[in-house]
């Protein structure tokens, strides 16, 4: 009988120990904490240049250059009002993944 009360006494003692160890171990996993910063991402370079100036002219011109000026004014606006479009879906786009990881 002293045997079988000693392997009780024995099982208790080394159930109470595993247990201990394991509820130890889960705390300590459970504390260490890690910084996390969010960051906005970078624009690309493409989307930062500024646009040209529009073509002005100066003097006595022909009807021929006013032509060319309209043409290359209207083709520089319209260069400049896509690049300005694209800055706005990729600022809106990235402002919104942004705040969904927050």
């Amino acid at each position: 009988m002293k045997n079988i009360e000693k392997q009780q006494k024995l099982s208790t003692i080394l159930f109470v120990v595993i247990t201990a160890i394991f509820f130890i171990a889960m705390f300590t996993g459970c504390s260490t904490t890690v910084p996390v910063t969010a960051k906005f991402p970078i624009t690309p370079d493409r989307l930062l240049v500024k646009c040209p100036q529009l073509e002005k002219l100066e003097g006595e011109v022909k009807l021929s250059d006013i032509s060319k000026a309209i043409t290359m004014n209207y083709t520089t606006y319209y260069e400049c009002a896509v690049k300005n479009d694209s800055w706005i879906e990729w600022y809106n786009i990235q402002k919104k993944i942004f705040e969904e990881i927050k």
